[in-house]
């Protein structure tokens, strides 16, 4: 079967392994195992993450469910409610609901952990499933690798059947209450359009705003279980950037199928990312007293516009490897409360364990108010760098030092541009997809390099 876990849970094509009935089946038993021996024992995190407990001590055992909108999504909750089940682990879902209410529930609820069923801003053929501690945050890999040796050898011993779990109506509810505590008291006179992706924030985003006093409209909030994600949300939001300018609304705001990303549209139309976004806030809370760990933490592929508009305001910036995972385990090392990547996963660690679109919307929406200026005033000193990102379906994940073709343009790329550009290659963690990324002065720059690397990549590996 391989290793089951990348980089954000658990993902794959929904029906097949590892997302077949069996293997679903045999994650959730697993998990339930694991939490059951964690009942007498303290489970360590790894280094850098907050002392937690990842299981519960005494009492009965609770697993939290949620799920996306994938017409695979309501099957694969039942198979992992019956695993639980056949460990003595009793599973409540939520219905569907953003990833990061999840983690906000089972953390405020006291829950023994969460799964949610989701393959983000995957298409719909995809699925996944991803693992939250009691303490909201994401396994770290050494207990994934643990969970996931179980896994295996369920899968060859084993088999089991499907248990549809209760859902519980009301932890909607007690999702939006917890939001509201970060919320801009009154949003009345303010018009937005919302992009719910067909996906996890249909149920949230657009009520929540709405309660707030704002003037919503809402697109893309008719889920069929195969148009989440198709054409819309985070990754494609040239819709939401027409509708912005048809309505004359104040902002947009587009979501991924799970909601734990957020892209913006000013009310000119302008695509704000999360490179706008981390700029806006660390200089919100730098003049509030609010930020803390002396830099904000940022991935590998944020904008050089940000690095230099954040040391124009006196403020650090530090990267990180591509994850929000891996985001957060730099934030905590360094005690930092603001971090993010440029797709929109945008971590508030004063408020939530992980990246919430919905959170985000509501801060960018705080910020505004407070300022009284629209986005584009906001952001109007980001210089953007010219940065494009090609992906690159690969046969197999072979390591590019093993690549000598690959390793050559990188180098003649990396020598040409010197310090007015950068070069960022890695593979996808969760797809069979090798992303080249270059940054320049100009797009002539971008163009070269980008059609030079991904040349050799498609050469070397190319499916």
């Amino acid at each position: 079967m391989g290793k089951l876990f990348g980089t954000d849970g658990i993902r794959g094509v929904a029906g097949e392994p590892p997302l077949d009935e069996r293997t679903v089946f045999a994650v959730g038993r697993a998990v339930g195992e694991f939490l059951q021996k964690g009942k007498s024992r303290s489970l360590t995190p790894s280094p850098g993450r907050r002392a937690s407990r990842f299981g519960m001590t005494g009492g009965e055992l609770r697993v939290l469910l949620g799920e996306d909108t994938r017409e695979s999504s309501g099957w694969m909750t039942g198979w992992l409610a019956g695993g639980l089940r056949a460990a003595g682990v009793e599973a409540v879902s939520a219905g569907v609901l953003p990833t990061p209410a999840v983690a906000r529930l089972v953390q405020a609820k006291g829950f023994a952990a969460g799964l949610m069923v989701s393959a983000s801003h995957n298409p719909y053929r995809d699925n996944g499933i991803k693992l939250i501690g009691a303490n909201g945050m994401k396994l770290p890999d050494d207990l994934e690798a643990e969970i996931e040796e179980r896994i295996h050898n369920l899968v060859a011993s084993d088999g089991g059947e499907a248990h549809p779990p209760q859902v519980d109506s009301a932890l909607v509810k007690a999702y939006l209450e917890l939001l509201r505590g970060a919320a801009p008291s009154d949003l009345t006179g303010r018009k937005l359009v919302v992009d719910c992706a067909n996906g996890a924030a249909v149920r949230t985003a657009p009520a929540l705003l709405a309660s707030l006093g704002a003037t919503v409209t809402a697109i893309h909030a008719s889920p069929d279980g195969k148009n989440i994600n198709e054409g819309c949300g985070a990754l494609h939001p040239e819709s939401l950037q027409a509708t912005v300018r048809e309505l004359g609304a104040d902002l947009g705001v587009a979501f991924d199928g799970d909601a734990d990303r957020a892209i913006f549209v000013s009310a000119s139309g302008r695509r704000v990312d999360g490179d706008g976004v981390l700029l806006a806030a660390a200089r919100w809370m730098k003049e509030k007293g609010a930020l803390k760990g002396g830099a904000v933490v940022g991935t590998v592929m944020a904008n050089l516009g940000l690095e230099v508009a954040l040391k124009r305001a006196g403020i650090g910036f530090v990267r990180a490897a591509v994850g929000d995972r891996y985001v957060l385990e730099e934030m905590l090392r360094r005690g930092a409360n603001l971090g993010g990547e440029q797709s929109g996963h945008i971590i508030f660690l004063d408020d939530s364990p992980t990246g919430d679109g919905l959170l985000t919307a509501l801060k960018v929406l705080s910020i505004l108010r407070e300022k009284k200026v629209g986005l584009d005033e906001l952001v109007a000193d980001l210089k953007v760098f010219p940065q494009r990102l090609e992906n690159i379906r690969v046969r197999e994940k072979v390591p590019l030092e093993k690549l000598p073709a690959v390793q050559a343009a990188i180098r003649e790329a990396e020598a040409a541009l010197g310090d007015r550009g950068r070069v960022v290659v890695r593979y996808s963690g969760t797809e069979k997809l090798l992303r080249v990324m270059i940054e320049a002065e100009t797009e002539a720059d971008v163009t070269r390099w980008v059609g030079h690397i991904s040349h050799a990549v498609a050469s070397s590996l190319g499916a």
